[in-house]
């Protein structure tokens, strides 16, 4: 993947006809130090293509077949797809402001081409004229969400109509550019005196410098924040870090939200729908807004007494250290657990933490990931964006089934969170394998173990885009499945970070030492500790997106979500939280923020199967690949869970889990 040298094909005619699977060939490679106009020139290239490909597959006088409309449409969601995932890592890993504008503008621009061709009318009549009946069944299964998303869309609406539509998708994807960059390069800063880091690790304390005036600056980074909001004995410092991290990209991005939830809200009425909660989980697992709210109250019902159960023991703590104390304020939370933890479950999450060195963790998913799936990672050799990124390689046989970058620490202006970004699904006729990059902000050397946590999880969608995006349609790879089973995948793999035998592999300190089993023990018997108040927190944020896209929009945004939110928090929402302006979700997941908590119950379901097998059963490792992973889109996820489980989903194996974190009778 070496820096791009654009040699743009022809855009006024074609030498020779576009046949069908060429358009693999055309995608990436990603650039890794591009100038603006060099990033520009590229979306141009793109563009140009799509172009060509739709031509060409409206141009066709024969009839239409599988081979000469269904494969030409699935080369043009490649390229659209390909094209706006490259934009977007652009926009969130490049070192200068400018670049990583010129990616958001790309995404947007391919945004609107995307808009145009579901709304297209000859496109979708081509596609009508198809006699899908004798396709094997996963194409007839992406025929048959493909003319669903066409008419989702509003194909079907008049000129005016869809004129108007194009238009909303074009500003939407405009907005959503403008909110990301929002959050990315609004990142505060606070000073504090050293005597006020009492509490955290010492190397945290030595990684920072003293400025001239005696005083300590600390930015809103996850490196940053989290380990004060987590150590820091002063309740001073936490609660004016806590208030500062809560107004980031605020106000700025109120108004952005208000334009994204009226006309998302005006695209959904256009399609005949009441909201547009109720278009966007039209093709979910749960598809109505009534599932989602069933969801959410037998959620509330399991988790509620368990969060109950956490509170009584965090709120003695904190009596115990601040006498006279009548409530846990929200600065408190993240301080008290590991009091509690420390106390109640003899575990101290600073002893867990030195045998989690960045380096060692990352090389330790890997070999989790090879002894799990009989795969190697190998280092790749390609050029990267920054000195900090590494590049690899998933090798089966010695064949290359998938490349990924890892993009582990934070910069200014990168991205502030974690995830992925599939980058091209592969093509296995033509030697193509699928590219992914995963784009998180951990600390370069300890980790808590709850980053740890992150890694896998973001890991797990890697894998799962690389195991399931190896088929002859681009558009049957993993990111066709349902959105709401899109995090199921990973977070099973988190419950690999509490078995010993796979943290022995990798947990050393700097001293050599394995992590002690008895350690991983106390972590695991503290595992569901603060379990229930994490869910109460997760149904907050559920309802805080469901129901900016069910209800009139409010004139305050901030004092909405707070509202939202306490309905389920069991200590006060800060009066100043403004979280709803950086909370990135609102913009990708819309009001589907549901999906995290759908995918653990899915998840807790299919880990049954490995805890009743074992975890490193490499049968039943082996049937969660062929079963779950590898088939992608090609078959609805409920049947995938059933496949591996032999059931229905159930709701049983979550419930269960959560109990667990309820005291003894």
């Amino acid at each position: 993947m070496r820096k791009f040298a654009l040699a743009l094909a022809a855009t006024t005619a074609l030498a020779t006809p576009v046949q069908a699977g060429e358009a693999y060939n055309l995608l990436g490679p990603v650039m890794t130090d591009p100038t603006v106009d060099q990033i520009e020139d590229r979306c141009d290239y793109y563009a140009s293509q799509i172009d060509l490909y739709r031509d060409a597959m409206l141009g066709d006088a024969d009839a239409a077949t599988v081979a000469n409309t269904l494969a030409r449409f699935d080369d043009l969601s490649a390229l659209l797809f390909s094209a706006s995932s490259e934009a977007g890592l652009y926009q969130q890993v490049l070192l200068t402001p400018e670049t990583r504008a010129a990616g958001g503008a790309c995404a947007a621009r391919i945004a609107g081409l995307a808009s145009e061709i579901t709304l297209s009318r000859p496109i979708y009549d081509r596609l009508s004229e198809l006699d899908v009946s004798g396709a094997d069944p996963a194409n007839r299964r992406f025929y048959e969400t493909t003319m669903d998303a066409f008419r989702r869309a509003g194909v079907s609406l008049d000129d005016a109509q869809r004129a108007r539509v194009q238009e909303i998708n074009a500003r939407l994807a405009d907005l959503s550019t403008e909110f990301a960059q929002n959050i990315a390069e609004d990142v505060r800063t606070i000073e504090v005196a050293p005597e006020e880091l009492a509490g955290l690790p010492q190397d945290y304390i030595d990684a920072r410098e003293v400025g001239e005036n005696g005083m300590i600056t600390l930015t809103t980074a996850s490196p940053d924040y989290v380990p004060v909001m987590t150590y820091a004995e002063s309740d001073d410092l936490r609660r004016r870090y806590s208030e500062l991290y809560g107004q980031r990209a605020w106000p700025a991005n109120d108004d952005v939200l208000r334009e994204i939830f009226t006309l998302r809200d005006e695209l959904a009425q256009l399609t005949g729908f009441e909201n547009y909660a109720a278009l966007q989980f039209a093709n979910r697992m749960l598809n109505t807004p009534d599932q989602v709210e069933d969801l959410i109250e037998q959620t509330d019902e399991a988790a509620r007494p368990v969060a109950e159960a956490d509170y009584a023991q965090l709120f003695a703590m904190l009596q115990e250290l601040r006498p006279g104390a009548e409530r846990i304020e929200p600065y408190q939370l993240g301080w008290l657990g590991p009091k509690v933890q420390q106390a109640n479950y003899d575990y101290d999450p600073q002893e867990a933490r030195q045998y989690f060195q960045h380096d060692n963790v990352r090389d330790g998913i890997f070999d989790l990931t090879e002894r799990l799936f009989d795969v190697e990672v190998r280092e790749w050799n390609a050029p990267v964006w920054h000195d900090s990124v590494g590049a690899y390689e998933l090798v089966e046989d010695g064949e290359v089934i998938g490349r990924f970058y890892l993009d582990s620490h934070p910069r200014p202006g990168k991205y502030t969170h974690a995830n992925v970004v599939p980058l091209y699904a592969g093509s296995p006729a033509d030697g193509q394998v699928p590219v992914a990059a995963l784009v998180q902000n951990m600390p370069e050397g300890l980790m808590e173990h709850g980053q740890v946590t992150t890694f896998l999880h973001e890991f797990g969608h890697v894998l799962h885009f690389i195991f399931g995006s190896r088929h002859e349609m681009a558009s049957n790879s993993m990111i066709s499945v349902e959105w709401d089973f899109i995090e199921a995948p990973s977070q099973i793999l988190e419950n690999w970070v509490y078995d010993y035998d796979t943290l022995a592999t990798f947990a050393v300190n700097a001293e050599g030492e394995t992590i002690p089993r008895e350690l991983v023990e106390r972590m695991n018997a503290v595992r569901h500790f603060n379990q229930g108040m994490f869910e109460m927190r997760q149904l907050g944020l559920t309802a805080t997106s469901y129901n900016y896209y069910t209800q009139p929009i409010p004139d305050d945004l901030g004092e909405a979500a707070r509202e939202w939110q306490q309905a389920y928090s069991l200590v006060p929402i800060s009066p100043t939280s403004e979280m709803q302006a950086a909370f990135g979700h609102l913009d990708g997941y819309g009001a589907a923020y549901y999906t995290y908590g759908w995918s653990r119950v899915i998840a807790a379901d299919m880990f049954s199967r490995f805890k009743a097998e074992g975890l490193t059963n490499p049968e039943t490792a082996a049937d969660y690949r062929r079963l779950v992973l590898e088939p992608g889109g090609t078959k609805p996820a409920a049947e995938l869970v059933r496949d591996f489980v032999g059931r229905d989903i159930s709701f049983d194996a979550f419930r269960e889990d959560l109990e667990q974190g309820l005291p003894e009778e």
